[in-house]
């Protein structure tokens, strides 16, 4: 499709290796303890994670960098509803008692 621009391959490899990275410090984040800081934190961050990867992948595989400005005005209001969607998620998930999922 020649008639968007595209990143070439060392592009695509970038990308590619920032989803890898992504992959493996979502695994870490899931195999660390991290309730000290507040209970939820490794929800948190493996949700941080997977925004970030999204973004790149929203971007450069999705072509939304190079488009039109309507399309990012989607993009963006697309990723406000997913962060208002998160919050209410996290708020829910917070106030719960820890054995509130266990059988």
């Amino acid at each position: 499709n020649e008639e968007h621009e595209h990143i070439g391959i060392p592009g695509y490899l970038g990308v590619f290796t920032i989803l890898i990275v992504g992959t493996i410090l979502t695994y870490f984040a899931a195999t660390i303890d991290m309730d000290w800081i507040f209970p939820g934190a490794n929800t948190l961050v493996a949700l941080l994670i997977a925004f970030t990867k999204m973004t790149f992948v929203m971007l450069f595989f999705m072509h939304v960098y190079w488009s039109s400005k309507l399309i990012w005005l989607s993009a963006i209001a697309s990723f406000f509803w997913m962060a208002i969607m998160f919050a209410y998620t996290m708020q829910d998930y917070l106030t719960r008692s820890p054995g509130t999922f266990s059988s």
